[in-house]
């Protein structure tokens, strides 16, 4: 068993003393090196090599004092000697050593003095043979104690996913597949991670095979199949003929080895796989990591570019912080110094329930449970903190200090392999946390048997009932007020003392649920996170849209909507269910999403949060605006988000976090109100609208062929194509697409209105051209129709002079580029503005327009995408401008179509890039800006905040109005 903190101290203390006259090398180094690994409570022979033998650079031979493979390398002097010298001596020995035999550590010492090299942090201690006590928690590592930090690209994570990748791809190609090779995997990865962890012995698993298994692998799938066997069965039902080599290995129950999977098969090739595996140094993995990492090495496609397919921390953060871990710790430091307080905070903290309902491979439970074991680790130093009047008794179980345990964390998840990981991740991270608390609290942890589990349930979570999961956590619960025995500050025991850290004890009692208030937060889950499925309308399959269907059905419209909207309703209803009789808004589920930033612009905000809002009364607590959703691994793809904290209760102090770059880090902004758009505004849902709330000329979309590109032409293909027919110039006119606007290079098109049969037989290349459009549209039930008309586009009007507006464009931007056309053809990639005035194109290319744009218009990734419907027709011009404002903003608005005509070489794609944007293009619209502002107020917005805070109460303003007038048509 591992040895405790505590005992490890009282060896070192011991070995120090045993060993303070030591001197000589040759003669005692061997033995000191056995005594030095006995205070860690490990068997030098089982791990260590004595003089191992390495051809030297020259070489000739030489020899390492002793290695332990893959972890440290020793050498001894004699006392007084060069230990420089040994340092150097040894780095050499490396060079020629096998890379799975490198150390992560190197020793030197005379036995009086000790230098210790941490090669992968390049740090390096020296202490004496005295002091050794004071720095024996830098040798953690030999016990299987070791303090990590877990990187979010640390490489360990990705060469642990490849080698697992390798190992898989062995057994798979011998025929071993499907179900149980997942399985296999799993139970492949916690007994790697269990020997590094101290739940197995060291290396017992590795050596194991290396010692047990023959070299050509025919044996190795029988030998492991008797691991699995003895990792199912309790020491006391174990035949006592047993292999010593497998006795050794521990009942770890938690049904990870129950079932019964068929041998698997292995050759030479597949062994040395799985040894490589075993040379890794698993306790470094971290569980939140890997788990996606791990899941991709299934799929040979994601694995190319394994490490871009896992949630970072920092992103998992943004989440959880704000929902609850920052108003824990709020309360913590709230009520510290009250022993009673703390207690009762203690078994809130062990008694809270989450729910991830699309939990992939768990790694928001992982997060979120590392992080309440910090809080519950910060409360038990605490307590004792208090009681330090009382000192010094022991405690029989240290186990009993901690009450958080993985059985309140619950998941959901589609695939059969992401919920196995999932569930194997969660006792990965549990068994990190209590290695952690032996560390902090000096004696050794460990929750084995596995007798609690997360309940990780696979499924579709749009079908399943949530509240069905807490079934079978409903039998009994922990409650501070139905306490048994409680240890009061008045009370002296049971104390416990290790180390500079003194322990209190707490004895709950075990009640029926039964027997809790309606105001419990032990009915329900208290917090439902995650990430659900980033899924456009287009990308849905058939079970999606069924999925769709089913959580939306009669809410009109919702075709439009994302995957992840069904995840949003899905928990509006069951706060709506369970929300409603509690009084106490500590004990109200709360919700927080990360979600496509669609779901908070654009169509989609009229049809989801209306129903959010008016059906399921829904309040939006914190919220992160639009951010790359993210990790730096290599070939990662970025999504753009919004992070959506809410639940059907309100709260007085809202947040929201904003970005003033969508790579960087946000700062928070303190909210009255957070509406749909994600801004401090009132609640409102701008819908689709067929005609502008304000008087303004009507925008229309741009035309559309339906010719299959044929009867358009770049600049190269019209040249070409009047030279072989010189009497189709006059039909051609230039076509005008959003791209080709903004890049400014000229394509054209046939326009064909008015032209005469003789006219088109008598131009052959022509005809052929209007042959194929009319082939196509017959071929295509959409264009059928016209059919008939094969010469002419869909629409057949057009103006003579418009303002044409780009459908998409850079968010880049500070502008979308838009100006006047005459005499030309713009296609549906854009949209136009009949009878505008060059007032109407000052509006339109403003901050405060672009204001509106940012927030109201949907986006193509993270591009704008304008919409007449959503957009401009819902756009709150200003209110009776006056002719001297609307003057102004005309002149200011003529510099800006001057300054862009000095740059006659520039397209508008350069002279809108924000890096080479021209300073009098740039002053010019400095003026318009400001001069729209004044014609919507006195003085100008100091931000864009305020503009779209101004905007909504004034479209707030103008809607009332239609819809009062509409109300008094009606009677």
């Amino acid at each position: 068993m591992t040895l405790s903190w505590n005992e490890i101290k009282e060896r070192a203390v011991k070995f120090s003393k045993d060993w303070e006259n030591t001197c000589n090398e040759s003669a005692e180094a061997q033995s000191f090196l056995v005594e030095f690994f006995n205070v860690f409570g490990i068997s030098r022979r089982k791990v260590g090599t004595f003089e191992y033998k390495v051809k030297k650079l020259d070489d000739h031979d030489g020899y390492i004092d002793m290695i332990w493979k893959g972890t440290i390398v020793i050498e001894m002097k004699s006392q007084g000697k060069n230990l420089d010298k040994a340092f150097q001596q040894a780095k050499a020995y490396l060079q020629r050593l096998k890379q799975h035999e490198l150390p992560k550590y190197i020793l030197v010492s005379d036995f009086e003095n000790f230098r210790l090299f941490d090669i992968e942090e390049d740090k390096e201690t020296s202490f004496k043979l005295k002091d050794f006590v004071k720095h024996v928690q830098l040798f953690g590592f030999i016990a299987g104690y070791q303090k990590r930090t877990y990187k979010e690209e640390d490489p360990v994570n990705i060469e642990a996913a490849y080698l697992m990748g390798k190992l898989h791809d062995a057994i798979k190609d011998a025929g071993y597949t499907g179900h149980e090779l997942e399985k296999y995997l799993v139970r492949l990865l916690f007994c790697l991670f269990a020997e590094d962890t101290t739940i197995f012995e060291k290396h017992a698993f590795q050596e194991y095979i290396e010692n047990k298994t023959n070299e050509d692998g025919t044996d190795l799938g029988l030998h492991i199949a008797q691991i699995f066997q003895v990792l199912n069965t309790p020491p006391e039902k174990r035949q006592n003929t047993l292999d010593e080599s497998l006795a050794t290995f521990p009942y770890i129950n938690g049904h990870l080895f129950e079932e019964q999977l068929s041998f698997a098969s292995f050759n030479a090739k597949m062994r040395q796989a799985l040894l490589e595996c075993c040379y890794l140094d698993w306790s470094k993995i971290s569980p939140a990591i890997f788990g996606s990492m791990f899941q991709s090495i299934m799929n040979p496609d994601e694995r190319r570019n394994l490490g871009a397919h896992y949630t970072s921390e920092k992103n998992i953060l943004k989440v959880i912080k704000p929902l609850f871990l920052d108003k824990l710790w709020a309360e913590y430091e709230k009520i510290k110094n009250n022993r009673k307080q703390l207690r009762e905070f203690h078994n809130k903290i062990a008694n809270l329930r989450f729910l991830d309902p699309a939990c992939g491979c768990g790694n928001f439970l992982v997060i979120t449970y590392r992080e309440i074991r910090e809080l519950e680790f910060a409360v038990i130093k605490q307590m004792n903190f208090i009681d330090d009047k009382v000192y010094g008794q022991q405690v029989l179980d240290v186990r009993m200090l901690f009450l958080v345990e993985v059985d309140k964390y619950f998941g959901i998840e589609y695939g059969d392999f992401a919920t196995q990981v999932a569930q194997v991740a969660m006792w990965m991270i549990d068994h990190q946390m209590n290695m952690k608390a032996a560390w902090v609290f000096g004696k050794y942890f460990a929750r084995i048997p596995l007798t609690k589990s997360a309940h990780i349930i696979q499924g579709n979570a749009l079908e399943i009932d949530w509240d069905k999961l807490l079934d079978i956590d409903k039998t009994v619960e922990i409650h501070a007020k139905e306490a048994d025995i409680i240890v009061r500050s008045d009370v002296e025991e049971p104390i416990a003392h290790y180390g500079k850290v003194k322990l209190v004890v707490e004895h709950y009692q075990i009640v029926d649920q039964s027997t809790l208030s309606d105001n419990s937060n032990s009915v329900k889950f208290n917090y439902i996170i995650g990430n659900p499925p980033f899924i456009g309308k287009k990308e849905q399959n058939i079970s999606q849209k069924s999925d769709m269907e089913f959580i939306f059905n009669g809410i009109k419209g919702a075709g439009v909507l994302d995957y992840v909207s069904a995840w949003y309703i899905k928990a509006a209803q069951y706060l709506q269910k369970y929300n409603i009789n509690d009084t106490n808004t500590e004990f109200k589920t709360q919700v927080a999403f990360v979600s496509t930033n669609s779901i908070a612009q654009g169509e989609q905000i009229g049809i989801l949060w209306n129903t959010m809002f008016n059906h399921y009364k829904i309040k939006i607590h914190f919220a992160h605006r639009t951010f790359k959703w993210s990790n730096e691994a290599k070939g990662n793809a970025a999504v753009h988000v919004v992070i959506i904290g809410f639940s059907n209760f309100d709260i007085s102090e809202k947040l929201i976090y904003e970005y003033d770059d969508i790579k960087g880090e946000p700062h928070e902004i303190k909210a009255k109100n957070i509406n749909p758009y994600l801004i401090d505004a009132i609640e409102l849902c701008i819908l689709k609208r067929s005609h502008p709330i304000c008087n303004v000329p009507k925008m229309t979309e741009g035309i559309t062929p339906l010719d299959n590109g044929i009867l358009s032409f770049s600049e190269d293909k019209y040249l070409e194509f009047i030279k072989q027919e010189p009497a189709s110039k006059k039909w051609f006119k230039p076509w005008i697409t959003g791209h080709s606007f903004i890049n400014q290079y000229k394509q054209y098109c046939l326009w064909l209105i008015g032209i005469q049969p003789e006219e088109i037989r008598s131009m052959p290349f022509l005809a052929k051209k209007i042959k194929q459009v009319k082939e196509f549209r017959e071929n295509s039930k959409s264009s059928q129709q016209f059919a008939k008309t094969p010469w002419l586009f869909r629409e057949t009007t057009i103006a003579k002079q418009y303002i044409i507006i780009p459908k998409t464009s850079s968010e880049n931007r500070k502008y979308i580029p838009m100006g006047f056309i005459e005499d030309a053809i713009t296609s549906s990639s854009s949209l136009m503005i009949n009878d505008a005035e060059i007032y109407h194109f000052g509006i339109l290319t403003s901050l405060m327009h672009m204001s509106w744009v940012r927030y109201i218009c949907g986006r193509l990734k993270s591009d704008f995408r304008y919409s007449k419907d959503i957009v401009y027709n819902n756009f709150p011009w200003p209110e009776n401008p006056t002719d001297k404002q609307k003057d102004a903003i005309e002149r200011a608005a003529q510099k800006v179509l001057e300054a862009r005509a000095k740059y006659p070489n520039s397209n508008l794609a350069a002279l809108y890039d924000p890096l080479v944007m021209p300073p009098e293009l740039t002053k010019a619209h400095n003026e318009l800006d400001k001069a729209v502002d004044l014609a919507y107020r006195s003085q100008s917005f100091p931000n864009e905040t305020k503009r779209i805070e101004f905007l909504f109460e004034l479209y707030d303003k103008y809607t009332a109005g239609l819809f009062a007038e509409k109300e008094k048509m009606k009677k």
